[in-house]
């Protein structure tokens, strides 16, 4: 049995992760009977369709919303896709151009079977499949050669708009001490049905996501790690209405972390429920396949709710969410689940609940690499006082041993932080890791004092919300707001019209092969 230095009842943990079990395999059994415009567009992805028509519309959309438009999208577009090649004996890219130039209705060909059809799609899927295999295998060879640096990972921003002006910012913060380079993704971009493409260097609040991008960000990391002996692990998103979309091209272009949360697009961009259900499933099989770690974002709560009343969301979040993953065959050693450093400073012994909090969350999920955040809603624009605010967030961390540590930036509230910011928040980071190395191996807490009865109370409350979830089913538990005071319809928000029930001919062969 775990040790707690809490004094936690794993009983009532083991209790807590069953009942998630629960609610996350009755999500499930809708999630296996539906697929979204965005699974099978990534399935064209996964065949080696890329690129842009006349209009720029990007390909796997002129596949798809063709078959969506005919009414056939329940059948999926491997089945389509399988006749297609039959036909024709054109290659998937090849198939597609000619439908973007009005040369081919892959709906009116000659049907074969199902096992016809995903025996011609086949040589294509295994290539995808060994293109992601030997991406893992450059990583997994450069982390037993060259190696990492220590946790929790120093996470550090960049978001210029400009991929290329980030790149010189990444290989300034890597140089500094970074560990995990985050390119902050364009605002807005998770609304857009579609995944723009090529290289970009314009962008709002951060930098366009996409396939080419994600190419020029890793050539960069991987030459500044191989000249800094210390492997750079890159970070980008996949949240949105193309979560699985952005998690193949993420896989095929070696990302290491992605922002990948199954509640997060319902909650903060009011995407449709159904649609970010299925489609997260698709996308954690690939982030887990990948060996990508997925970053959740319970974080966000405490953005929108008060970090000491509602610390129990954030818990019962990691519970659902690491549930979730678990049935998509994503290792425990891939979840990076949320949390927040976000009491009030003017609450007294705020410090204390989050050090109790922090540890706690630690210890329920052991193998994780939580990812933890810094201040941001208490930020000030007092650098001074937003400096002490982030030390006290990294004493926490590596007390606690926390794994991916998002670094609070003293300029927080005031704008973009300059690379010279960057340099202090790390500084202050590297000093105070170094300082304070092995204070959780040498600290205890007192019995029946205020950190060990807070993180006891918590999991209590996480407890009764999980129970109350369980009884009324995921879907009507968020219409009813239990997250974050955020109440979203199960038939509205962004992208409803993209769900679909699986049909007859529905096939996707990358689910059997990611979960073996």
């Amino acid at each position: 049995m775990q040790k707690s230095k809490l004094g936690l009842d794993f009983e009532k943990v083991g209790y807590a992760k069953q009942v998630s079990k629960h609610i996350a395999e009755d999500v499930q059994k809708f999630v296996d009977s539906y697929t979204t415009v965005a699974v099978e567009r990534t399935l064209c992805r996964l065949l080696g369709i890329d690129g842009v028509d006349a209009n720029e519309v990007p390909l796997p959309n002129v596949v798809v919303d063709e078959i969506k438009d005919k009414g056939v999208l329940n059948q999926g577009v491997m089945f389509f896709l399988g006749n297609a090649i039959i036909e024709t004996g054109l290659e998937p890219q090849q198939i597609a151009e000619k439908i973007a130039a009005g040369e081919l209705d892959i709906t009116k060909l000659p049907t074969h079977s199902v096992e016809e059809a995903e025996k011609a799609t086949k040589p294509f899927v295994d290539k995808y499949i060994q293109i992601i295999k030997d991406r893992k295998a450059k990583r997994d060879n450069y982390l037993n050669t060259i190696g990492e640096g220590p946790k929790p990972y120093l996470y550090v921003i960049v978001a210029t708009g400009n991929i290329y002006e980030d790149v010189v910012q990444a290989e300034a913060a890597a140089r500094q001490g970074a560990d995990i380079i985050a390119v902050i993704r364009t605002t807005g971009q998770s609304l857009l049905d579609y995944v723009p493409y090529g290289a970009t260097t314009e962008g709002f609040g951060g930098t366009v996501a996409t396939q080419e991008n994600f190419r020029i960000m890793r050539q960069a990391l991987d030459k500044i790690g191989e000249e800094e002996k210390r492997y750079i692990r890159l970070c980008n998103y996949c949240s949105g209405l193309c979560m699985p979309e952005i998690a193949a091209m993420g896989a095929i272009e070696g990302l290491d972390v992605m922002l990948n949360d199954a509640l997060y697009g319902i909650l903060f961009r009011d995407i449709n429920m159904q649609r970010t259900m299925v489609d997260q499933y698709f996308s954690r099989l690939l982030n887990g396949f990948a060996g990508v770690i997925i970053n959740t974002g319970e974080d966000n709560y405490l953005t929108t709710a008060d970090a000491y009343d509602e610390a129990h969301t954030v818990l019962a979040s990691d519970f659902i969410n690491e549930q979730l993953a678990l049935i998509a065959n994503l290792p425990e050693e891939q979840m990076g689940l949320g949390h927040a450093f976000e009491m009030d400073p003017d609450l007294e012994n705020g410090f204390l609940y989050e050090l109790g909090q922090a540890q706690m969350i630690r210890e329920i999920f052991p193998k994780a690499p939580l990812k933890y955040m810094p201040p941001t809603k208490f930020m000030t624009g007092n650098i001074f006082k937003g400096n002490v605010q982030d030390a006290l967030f990294n004493q926490i961390s590596i007390w606690t041993g926390q794994g991916i540590q998002l670094l609070g930036m003293l300029t927080e509230a005031i704008h973009t932080p300059f690379m010279s910011d960057r340099y202090l928040s790390i500084e202050n980071a590297k000093y105070i890791f170094k300082n304070m190395k092995n204070i959780g191996d040498e600290m205890e807490f007192k019995e029946g004092g205020m950190i060990r009865t807070r993180a006891a109370e918590v999991l209590d409350n996480s407890i009764e919300l999980l129970e109350n979830i369980k009884n009324e089913g995921l879907f009507t538990a968020l219409e009813k707001g239990i997250f974050a005071g955020i109440k979203r319809p199960k038939d509205g928000g962004k992208g409803l019209a993209g769900v679909t029930e699986k049909g007859a001919n529905y096939f996707n062969p990358f689910i059997a092969i990611m979960n073996k």
